[in-house]
């Protein structure tokens, strides 16, 4: 299937509108309505109700957008393989979510980078379900994620167990956590058990997405919040941030996921510095 009829279909659906989606890919709308008509005469199925407001997606448009996300996907990284493959043996593409790349993942990216110089090396960020099925699509060779499932034809290997902690940089040390407080979105896990624990924190005067950022914050100004040990216990040493007494802690395993159908060879050595770098955090 042409990669340009996916690519149109998702431009479709994110804008609502085959003028807009003609207008963002710089092509005419009637372009657009042609890539629309092939795809659903491919699939037997209208994947959108056309009317004077725009275009709303039907439930088999509904149903083939992930389809479509999964082909562009492989697509980009089918051309990213290739183009690397002059310059580099091999290609080896990591995600996790983003608080795992602070101060872990990173650092076992900036070994791989000085062992295995001849693998080139791409990224993502993400959460598990997303990641998984981006391991299952073959456009991901490894992730490492929180309280993963295990689909047939990956293996889960546990790496160690995160530990999220409230720390605070202002004066008081009481358990009441106050109007200082600043939310953390550490992921779908830690936002249910965080509801669960604080529900009387359900709307924080201040909420962030990016926990470097986050911490930043918190060692800036008197403020409170959640954050891994790992990343927070050079700063409670120095004195920098306190631990509040008797204030709920949440702790998250961690896994690394792979395929079973791998080169054992190729992959073990990578594998392996990741294992080392975990076991630091014990």
């Amino acid at each position: 299937m042409d990669i340009n009829l996916a690519r149109t279909f998702l431009t479709v659906a994110e804008t609502g509108s085959f003028i807009e989606a003609a207008r963002k890919m710089h092509v005419t709308q009637s372009t657009v309505s042609a890539r629309v008509k092939v795809l659903e005469d491919l699939l037997g199925r209208p994947l959108f109700d056309r009317s004077k407001h725009g275009a709303s997606m039907t439930a088999a448009g509904e149903q083939f957008r992930k389809h479509a996300l999964a082909l562009v996907r492989v697509w980009q990284h089918a051309q990213l393989e290739v183009g690397l493959s002059d310059q580099h043996r091999d290609h080896l593409s990591v995600g996790g979510p983003l608080s795992l790349w602070d101060g872990f993942l990173l650092r076992w990216i900036t070994w791989l980078r000085s062992a295995i110089p001849d693998i080139a090396v791409s990224t993502s960020a993400g959460v598990s379900s997303g990641l998984t099925q981006r391991l299952l699509e073959g456009t991901l060779d490894l992730a490492v994620v929180y309280r993963p499932v295990q689909p047939p034809g990956l293996i889960v290997e546990h790496l160690f167990d995160e530990e999220f902690v409230l720390v605070t940089s202002g004066r008081s040390m009481s358990r009441r956590i106050g109007g200082d407080y600043v939310f953390v979105n550490w992921g779908p896990d830690f936002q249910l058990d965080h509801a669960s624990a604080h529900p009387e924190l359900t709307s924080p005067g201040l909420s962030m997405d990016l926990g470097p950022l986050a911490l930043s914050y918190v060692l800036g100004n008197p403020a409170s919040g959640y954050f891994p040990m790992r990343l927070v216990k050079q700063h409670i040493a120095r004195g920098r941030l306190r631990l509040p007494k008797r204030v709920r802690k949440f702790v998250y395993p961690v896994y690394m996921i792979y395929p079973e159908s791998r080169d054992e060879e190729a992959y073990e050595p990578i594998l392996g510095g990741l294992r080392r770098e975990a076991a630091k955090l014990s």
